[in-house]
This record gives structure tokens, C-alpha cells and sequence, in this order.
């Protein structure tokens, strides 16, 4: 069993959320500034979402790898600070209309633009330690670089339209590959070393500054990556390589018609033949990015929901997933990382019983607690302590969103829950009734503690094209707000 993670209190803020002049936020000045106010915030965690590489859609649950970091959060200015690209370079881009939002359109062509003169001026025999970086990651980086290079070829089409030799992973042809696109594999290479020079800099920053970082991962992978490419095998595909079932969940509170993901379904049977090695190497990796890792829709370890690729999402059906003999392979390997099970949509006993036999948290949610059950799970008053508590998620509305859609009782049961003498104390109010709650960790989204509506919201599952924009301005995070956190961290033992 798992030791239980120190009470404390954290923010959810994705790395791309982060103020920055070049679009979208990244790894730099901005994400230490706010290292700094989380601890005179009197906070212990920071939450951020998955920073994989995104691909279409750009969702940071659909990424190219579960391994490698994205480039968009590599600093421009640190770009610049290290003699890689010029100033003016950057500043000629036009990074999109609004400061708070981005634009993935123009954050593609601008980064990539940078990014490409970057590392024609870098001189890798000048890093000694990208020898060491390339060794010590050669077990994804190699399969990753060719991917990426692959795709860039074939004019980012799916592997799945590739030309059979090197869809196939014939050997033969994996060497043609390497050899024709040698320069660009490298391009690829040298992108995850910065992303991860700058990743693991910040992350001792915050940890000497008393700040763990909680790193979310999904519980599956996207097709077009280089793990399913890499991994057939793993994979419930047929012989074209295509999936037999894809991967999502029945109605729940997020959707009224369940989700259809997309994603291929492990073959669990042949990944137990092999030890789970796949998944101990994307533990192990996660476990080096983050001190927590927070897997996303951890009830598909015990039971998954397989949606026939021909058939309506309501036409899925539960199979049985691998349960304790998947957590026994990631605890084996988890060193002194925790993990947090993201354990929400509908209730199944063995999924208890699973958290409770390893110790994981589980997750609460305040905004499910007002239907009137005064008994609800998500209610502060009945909470648990080895579990951690939110007003919302990524996934839901914010805070003021949500009160803005309710009728009137619902909201005056929400006033007198959380003691508000008015609406717009409304926010401050739910914050702190979640800071005085028994859980042992309390996150509250950026969003929630500067009162945004559903403009700022960040994702609306099942949806796409106007997801994960929202960003954070400079200075909006103010002494004031910094100071009301303190002060609840400080009265609720946090």
C-alpha cells in the first residue's frame, strides 16, 4: 500500500495557461514566477494537465507519444538568452489576435518556424550532456524521432496511410527511414532535449521551493502515435492494423450520451505476457516528470468500456480490464512517486476496492454534491480523508459558469452550504468549504480563484475546435488572492 500524499493545497494551471508574449505559456520566466506565488500562497502542489506533444485537435489527451514532452512548451526567450535564435525572429511572428486565448494555428507555425532555426544554430558537440540525454532515453526517443521525421514526410498524414514497408515496421525499411531522414530525426531529438532540460530545471525548482508537481496522464494512448505504431502488438487492432474497438465511456455527468474517445483498446492479455513492460516504462518515465501522477479514468484498470468501431457509442459494452495485477507492475516501479486515481463517471464497487487495497486517493468533485442529497460523496462533509477534493475539473464548468446555468434554489442551497452572504461571494466561499474539508489535498483550477465564467472554460468533452485555449494574463493572479489562499492554507492545517 501507497503512503498517503501531505495534506496541503494546490492550483490547476496547464503549463500552456501561463502568461507569455509568444502565444501560448511554456517552461520559462512565467512558470517560476508562478512557482514563486504558489509559495506565498502557502500552497504544495501545482496540477497540470498531460505535456505530451498534442496532435490534431490539439487536446493534451491526444498525444504522438506518452513519452515525449511538447515543443510548444520550450521557452522562446530562453531560445534567445542561449544564442539560438535572434530576438526579432520571434517578435516578426504573429502569435494570434487575443492574449487570452490560443491560437494553435498560428502557435504551430510560428514555434515550428523558431524552433527549426533553433537547431540549425545549435552545436550538439558543444552538450555534452545530450550524449548522456540520448542514452539514457534511446528505449523511446529512437521510435519517437523516426515517427515524428516519418510524419513530417508523409505530410503528417497517420501512420496509417504510410507506405506499407514502414507502416509495417519492416525492418529493412525502418533502416531506409533512418538513413533518409537522419537530419530530421535529429531535429526531433533535439526538441525533446530542451523540453526536458527545461521541464526537469523547473521541476527542482519547485520542489526546493516546497512544490510538488502533480502531472496528470490518460489511461490510454491516441492511435496515431508512436506507441500503437510502435506497439502493435499491445493493441486490440486487426490485421490492417486498424482498430477492432475503440475506447470510451456510457452516459455519465459528462455526457448525457456518453463519449466516444477514439482510442485503440490495450490488449491486456499480451501485455501481462510481457510483464506490463510498456506500461512500467511509461510509469517510470512519468514518475521522473512529476511527484504525483494523477491517471486519468483509472476505473478502466478494472472494467473498460469497448465501443465496436462500427457501432454507436451506446452499443459499447464493459469488458474486464486488468485490475490489481496492472497496479502491482506500476507500484513496482513507481520510487517515491504517488499516485492519484482519477475514479469519477459511474460507481463500480471493485474499483473501491482496488484504491482501498493499494492506497491511491481517489477524487471528489463539489460540483456534483448539490442535488439535493445532503449524503452526497462529493459534499466536503463527506469526504475522505486519503482522497483529494476540487470545486471542478478541466472538464467542467467554472465555478461562476456553473452558478450562472443553476436555478435559483440550486444556488441559494449553494449559499447556504458555503456560508456566501451573496453571489459574489459565492467563489470565495466554495474555496475555502473545500480548503476546511477533511481530504488530504484540495485543488482548486486558476479559473475558480480569479471568479471566470465559461469563457476561461477549459475543455467540453466530446467537442472540438474551441478547447484548452484559455490563458492566464500577467498579474492577474494578485496579492489579494494570493493572500486569501494563504490565510485559508493556514486555518485548515493546509
Amino acid at each position: 500500500m501507497s503512503e498517503r500524499l501531505e495534506r496541503g493545497a494546490g492550483i490547476l494551471l496547464h503549463i500552456s495557461s501561463l502568461p507569455s508574449p509568444y502565444g501560448i505559456g511554456t517552461l520559462g520566466k512565467a512558470a517560476y514566477e508562478f512557482v514563486d506565488e504558489l509559495k506565498a500562497a502557502g500552497q504544495k502542489y501545482w496540477q497540470v494537465l498531460p505535456v505530451g506533444q498534442t496532435s490534431y485537435g490539439d487536446s493534451p489527451y491526444q498525444s504522438f507519444s506518452a513519452f515525449a514532452g511538447n515543443p510548444y512548451f520550450i521557452d522562446v526567450e530562453n531560445l534567445i538568452n542561449d544564442g539560438l535564435i535572434e530576438e526579432k525572429a520571434a517578435d516578426g511572428i504573429l502569435w494570434g489576435r487575443y492574449a487570452e486565448y490560443v491560437d494553435y494555428e498560428k502557435v504551430y507555425e510560428g514555434r515550428y518556424r523558431l524552433l527549426k532555426m533553433a537547431y540549425e544554430n545549435w552545436k550538439k558537440e558543444e552538450h555534452k550532456d545530450y550524449a548522456v540525454f540520448e542514452e539514457d532515453n534511446k528505449e523511446w526517443l529512437e521510435d519517437y524521432a523516426l515517427f515524428m521525421a516519418c510524419k513530417s514526410y508523409f505530410e503528417n498524414t497517420s501512420w496509417l496511410e504510410w507506405e506499407e514497408d514502414i507502416r509495417n515496421r519492416i525492418p529493412e525499411a525502418v533502416e531506409k527511414y533512418k538513413a533518409l531522414l537522419k537530419d530530421s530525426i535529429n531535429f526531433w531529438k533535439f526538441l525533446q532535449y530542451r523540453f526536458y532540460s527545461e521541464w526537469n530545471k523547473l521541476k527542482v525548482y519547485a520542489n526546493e521551493n516546497g512544490i510538488k508537481i502533480i502531472g496528470d496522464i490518460p489511461i490510454y494512448v491516441a492511435l496515431d502515435s508512436c506507441d500503437v505504431w510502435a506497439n502493435t502488438e499491445l493493441f486490440q487492432l486487426d490485421e490492417n492494423k486498424e482498430p477492432k474497438a475503440i475506447a470510451g465511456c456510457p452516459p455519465d455527468a459528462f455526457s448525457d450520451d456518453g463519449q466516444r474517445w477514439g482510442n485503440p483498446l490495450y490488449d491486456w492479455e499480451a501485455m501481462e505476457n510481457e510483464g506490463f513492460s510498456w506500461w512500467k516504462k511509461r510509469i517510470q518515465a512519468s514518475a521522473s516528470l512529476y511527484d504525483v501522477i494523477r491517471i486519468d479514468h483509472f476505473i478502466g484498470v478494472v472494467r473498460y468500456f469497448s465501443i465496436p468501431v462500427d457501432k454507436a457509442t451506446k452499443d459499447g459494452h464493459y469488458e474486464k480490464g486488468p485490475g490489481s495485477r496492472l497496479t502491482e507492475a506500476i507500484n513496482s516501479v513507481l520510487g517515491n512517486a504517488k499516485i492519484i486515481a482519477e475514479d469519477l463517471g459511474v460507481k463500480y464497487e471493485p474499483v473501491q476496492e482496488l484504491l482501498d487495497k493499494e492506497g491511491y486517493p481517489g477524487m471528489k468533485v463539489m460540483l456534483f454534491g448539490f442535488d439535493g442529497n445532503p449524503n452526497n460523496e462529493h459534499l466536503p462533509h463527506c469526504c475522505v480523508k486519503n482522497s483529494v477534493i476540487y470545486i471542478g475539473t478541466h472538464d467542467n464548468d467554472t465555478l461562476k459558469g456553473f452558478i450562472d446555468n443553476q436555478t435559483e434554489a440550486v444556488v441559494e442551497r449553494i449559499m447556504e452550504y458555503v456560508s456566501a452572504t451573496d453571489r459574489k461571494s459565492i467563489c470565495r466561499q466554495m474555496i475555502k468549504s473545500a480548503y476546511l474539508s477533511v481530504s488530504d489535498i484540495c485543488i482548486v483550477q486558476m479559473q475558480d480563484i480569479l471568479e471566470k465564467n465559461n469563457f476561461a472554460r477549459m475543455n467540453y468533452p466530446s467537442t472540438m475546435g474551441e478547447n484548452w485555449k484559455w490563458r492566464m494574463q500577467q498579474g492577474e493572479f494578485t496579492a489579494k488572492k494570493i493572500t486569501m489562499l494563504k490565510k485559508f492554507a493556514d486555518i485548515s492545517g493546509r
